[in-house]
């Protein structure tokens, strides 16, 4: 690469590897200041990308539709990223219309607001309903609507990389099949599924993923979700 020299020389020095470091270093501070983020402020794009989950609970006959816009920061660059921009929800139910629409405006206006927005996740589980909650098949118990509304935007903060996805390896899903094999082997016709055909009918509720697969193992309680037991 050639460079035009437009003043006068007056000093010059040879860069050793550390002084070359030291270059790179600052080089890259102030790429990053100039790097877009989320913000209240932002200028909304003319295409926002979407995502959409589907919500089937057995207290209503009908679904309820959440859809997730995202914005793509840093477009084209190594430092693109997609963060969620504002959220709907939908359905032919008008019975909590007032309150998913004012939840929906808030959670949007918390995404805007930029920075870390994950906390909405474990705010939104940790909602119950004074009615009681349900369980979704596989037996996975909801304690409330807004709760099952959070696992939603859970796994789409999963999908677009802001939060860690804590699904099992090979070698964990190895050992719970094999567990599995062994609790059906020990009480052959006893093992009688559950109604979604998922877990032993006699299976209880697991208070670490909400999952009713927790069997009596071994003399220990152990899920066959999840992996949890008390005996580790």
């Amino acid at each position: 690469m050639t460079y035009k020299i437009e003043q006068k020389i007056t000093a010059y020095k040879v860069l050793n590897a550390e002084d070359k470091a030291a270059a790179e270093q600052q080089a890259l501070a102030d790429k990053s200041q100039n790097l877009e983020s989320m913000h209240e402020n932002v200028t909304r794009p003319e295409i926002l990308y979407g995502s959409t989950y589907k919500i089937k609970t057995p207290q209503s006959e009908h679904a309820l539709y959440i859809t997730i816009n995202d914005m793509l920061l840093n477009e084209g660059t190594e430092h693109e990223e997609r963060r969620p921009y504002e959220i709907f929800i939908n359905s032919k139910n008008m019975e909590h219309f007032q309150w998913v629409l004012a939840l929906t405006r808030v959670i949007s206006a918390v995404f805007r607001k930029g920075g870390d927005t994950c906390f909405l996740v474990e705010e939104l589980k940790a909602v119950f309903d004074p009615k009681g909650g349900y369980f979704k098949k596989g037996g996975v118990f909801m304690p409330s609507l807004v709760a099952e509304i959070g696992y939603a935007i859970e796994s789409h903060l999963k999908s677009i990389g802001m939060l860690k996805d804590d699904t099992m390896d090979n070698q964990q899903k190895q050992f719970l099949a094999a567990k599995r094999k062994e609790f059906e082997a020990i009480h052959n016709d006893k093992a009688v599924l559950d109604e979604q055909g998922a877990y032993p009918a006699q299976a209880i509720l697991c208070v670490k993923c909400q999952t009713k697969a927790v069997v009596l193992m071994d003399g220990c309680m152990t899920c066959l979700n999840c992996g949890d037991s008390k005996c580790q």
